[in-house]
């Protein structure tokens, strides 16, 4: 009987720790007042921003028009997904995205990983600060800006890498803008040079956080350079890395519209390799006008990337738990 009516004294109705709940809730809102106060700004504007769009959604499956709104639009089913999928340029376009995405991703990975580490190398503060502005200026150049400059190098008869470069290899000029099988090489080093040192500065941040101890360590060992950063500098990066490319493997449905839409001129000539996903839709919009095939575009590559990236951490969270991001 007693340790019956400990167990009936031990166990709390399920009202009684709802009421309990809500009020360490009340007692922490009021306790991290001034913290919540300050997130509340940059709440609101990722309310407005990120989740009352979510409500066009709807323009996936509508027949929109202007004089019904998009809720008096009829309701279309899946037809605006059929452009994506009716025409022989759907398996092309998102083949060359995909294929593009995931050499950024991998490339952007260890040539920011290397540049980092580089970076952090270089023990003059003024080389260094140098350096890093050198790297990452690149990024705050639109892609209008860098077209301009490409177009510089690769113009048929005054580019400097017409004019100048190719003849020193005995090369005639070549108009690069008609040769599609030279563009994925030209859109991989533009966008490396563009991304590049702005993602190494995450990693850069990371290594700084670095104990320094364990270097020391490390060379007390008699370990070199190059096994210290085996050894410790990548293995503290790699949470890191796991999670910045989880976070890039959502967007592997999406590609940089400037880089090839205005880097390329967008060149008819050149489709057959640059042409992506957001260009071809692109296009579609302004020869067809149609807002509910654009918008089924977009979800269906929000959807492809959700997925993405919910497959992506269950496999990190598999094989290391540490590195997971949720």
């Amino acid at each position: 009987m007693a340790i019956q009516s400990n167990v009936n004294t031990s166990i709390k109705p399920a009202s009684s720790r709802r009421q309990s709940g809500i009020v360490r809730l009340l007692r922490n809102i009021v306790k991290y007042r001034v913290l919540l106060f300050m997130l509340l700004p940059p709440a609101i504007v990722f309310f407005i921003n990120c989740y009352i769009p979510m409500f066009g959604v709807f323009i996936a499956f509508k027949n929109i028009n202007y004089v019904d709104g998009i809720m008096g639009s009829p309701w279309t089913g899946l037809d605006n997904f059929r452009f994506l999928f009716a025409t022989s340029d759907a398996w092309r376009v998102t083949v060359n995205t995909v294929a593009y995405n995931i050499s950024f991703i991998v490339s952007g990975l260890l040539l920011s990983v290397a540049v980092a580490i580089a970076i952090n190398e270089v023990r003059a503060k003024i080389a260094s600060r140098f350096y890093q502005t050198v790297m990452i200026m690149p990024n705050f150049l639109s892609m209008v800006v860098v077209s301009y400059i490409v177009y510089a190098f690769l113009h048929p008869e005054y580019g400097f890498l017409v004019k100048y470069v190719l003849p020193l290899f005995g090369h005639a000029s070549v108009n690069a803008y008609m040769h599609p099988q030279a563009w994925p090489y030209i859109l991989w080093l533009t966008k490396m040079w563009h991304s590049v040192g702005i993602g190494s500065v995450i990693y850069l941040a990371a290594i700084t956080g670095i104990s320094e101890e364990l270097y020391e360590a490390a060379v007390m060992d008699g370990a070199g350079k190059w096994q210290q950063i085996i050894r410790i500098t990548i293995p503290l990066l790699t949470p890191v890395m796991v999670i910045l490319t989880i976070l890039n493997l959502g967007g592997i449905f999406r590609s940089d519209f400037g880089l090839f839409y205005h880097v390329t001129l967008d060149s008819g000539a050149l489709r057959s390799t640059t042409d992506v996903i957001d260009t071809y839709v692109y296009r579609g919009l302004i020869q067809l006008n149609d807002l509910g095939m654009s918008s089924a575009a977009n979800f269906y590559q929000s959807v492809v990337g959700f997925f993405l990236v919910i497959g992506a951490n269950s496999l990190a969270r598999k094989l290391n738990r540490d590195t997971a991001l949720f």
